[in-house]
């Protein structure tokens, strides 16, 4: 067992993370106007947090947890925990900053990227992928729309859940690329383009796709240069397997019986699911996403208002119902009255990521662990707190 507890539960030094409007997500989601939405004053109550505080300490105790866990509450950090063994064979725990693999947390970028060319007019959510990418059947470029892309309508790419979706023959950037748009290429839509939502991967790879051919660039770079920098982001990147291996602040991946599956992930990850980053990064991208510093006042309001109704979650003892819509970013979810924007991500490979932000009541909580399966109880017990 390792276990590296690290408490601050306090109303810190500001971080440099900023304080972030809520003005555009409100409006668009029905809510009331500014002026009239109930915040508490920055120097009132906050929620109790020891009951998230013991969670990851049984957790971690049992092996259950390791990563980071950061609650921020208007641009000021309130609870920071850093448990278990970023390494387990070199004995390295956790710290604040250590880099997790992200998962699905990497559509939110590729999904920025997308809308501000739309905001430049370089291309249209209901524009079909034909119009940008070739060698798709007819039956596909003529009819799958960015839109559907983006909300997961599209019935494009292979099902979520089955064996990794890369060859582990390929040892270049170039190689993953091509080779993953291949495979999206061969592969028969699943269901006709807007009859349903099921959630896809590949089609967040063909997004990305979407954004290297219109640019003129490579995906990776223009999203480091759109994305990242424009957010203040100063760890995140798209790691390759040798630097993931070397690089002792990035965190190794662990299944659920503790394997080490470092060599199980591809070269490079896609748009869909390959980046990484801090806790603090994530908090950064979010207020700079809400906060209108991506894009501009209308088109964020665009991106983040709800599209397409996601099939709810039923309340359980340790998880209150979860009404969530896909937007052009995020997901977007009222629990108990309350809307909750963000993603997460995870992968039997050791991948268990979530962040969420609460724009009406100005908190943004970031969960990153290493094991298969771990961000999960966490999470929701930090949304049953903070929409309670």
């Amino acid at each position: 067992m390792y276990h590296c507890g690290q408490t601050r539960v306090d109303a810190g030094t500001r971080q440099g993370w900023g304080m972030t409007t809520r003005r555009t997500v409100l409006s668009l989601m029905g809510a009331a106007p500014v002026a009239a939405v109930a915040v508490p004053p920055a120097t009132g109550p906050l929620p109790p947090l020891d009951r998230l505080d013991r969670l990851i300490d049984e957790l971690a105790a049992a092996d259950r947890f390791a990563g980071v866990v950061l609650v921020v509450h208007r641009g000021r950090p309130v609870l920071s925990r850093a448990a278990g063994a970023a390494d387990r064979a070199r004995g390295v725990p956790h710290r604040r900053d250590t880099i997790f693999a992200l998962g699905s947390v990497t559509k939110m970028f590729t999904a920025v990227a997308v809308a501000q060319l739309v905001q430049r007019g370089r291309i249209g959510y209901h524009a079909t992928i034909g119009e940008y990418l070739d060698g798709f059947p007819p039956e596909v470029s003529g009819t799958v729309t960015l839109h559907q892309l983006l909300t997961h309508t599209s019935g494009l790419g292979r099902p979520p859940v089955g064996p990794p979706p890369w060859d582990p023959a390929w040892s270049t950037v170039d190689e993953v690329w091509n080779g993953t748009l291949d495979v999206i290429r061969r592969t028969p839509p699943r269901f006709p383009p807007g009859s349903r939502h099921e959630y896809s991967n590949d089609g967040y790879t063909v997004l990305g796709a979407v954004v290297a051919a219109v640019t003129g660039r490579s995906y990776y770079d223009h999203v480091r240069e759109n994305v990242f920098r424009r957010a203040g982001m100063t760890s995140t990147d798209f790691y390759t397997l040798p630097r993931w291996r070397d690089d002792r602040r990035v965190a190794r991946p662990y299944d659920a019986q503790r394997v080490d599956t470092l060599e199980r992930h591809p070269f490079i990850g896609t748009p869909d699911g390959g980046a990484f980053a801090d806790a603090a990064d994530l908090v950064r991208f979010m207020d700079a996403l809400t906060g209108e510093r991506l894009l501009d006042r209308t088109h964020t309001a665009l991106a983040l208002s709800p599209k397409y109704p996601v099939p709810p979650l039923p309340a359980l003892p340790d998880r209150p119902a979860v009404l969530p819509f896909a937007t052009y970013t995020p997901t977007a979810s009222l629990i108990n009255g309350v809307w909750v924007l963000g993603h997460n991500g995870g992968s039997t490979l050791g991948v268990s990521t979530t962040v969420d932000r609460y724009p009406e009541r100005d908190w943004t909580t970031v969960v990153l662990s290493n094991h298969a399966d771990a961000a999960q109880p966490v999470a929701s017990l930090t949304r049953t707190l903070l929409t309670a």
